[in-house]
């Protein structure tokens, strides 16, 4: 089992083919590849869960809050 971030999607960088995208996490902007997901790409808004740098999976706003209860309970809650 791997841990996950939950963050939101800003904006999509320019000059990366679109694989790399400024991310919100718990306040604080972080470019994330977002490569992985070209089936089904990230855009503005969007919330993704995010491991290594890489955005592994799309999710909603529940299941972003639920990660993030998840991470508090571990002890892991101050992400920024």
């Amino acid at each position: 089992m791997c841990l996950g971030i939950p963050g939101r999607v800003i904006e999509i960088v320019d000059g990366y083919h679109d694989q790399i995208a400024l991310v919100d996490v718990s306040g604080a902007h972080r470019q994330v590849n977002v490569g992985i997901l070209q089936d089904d790409p990230a855009r503005p808004g969007d919330w993704v869960i995010i491991h290594m740098g890489f955005a592994v999976e799309k999710t909603d706003e529940a299941g972003a809050a639920a990660a993030l209860d998840g991470l508090r309970l571990l002890g892991h809650g101050d992400l920024a």
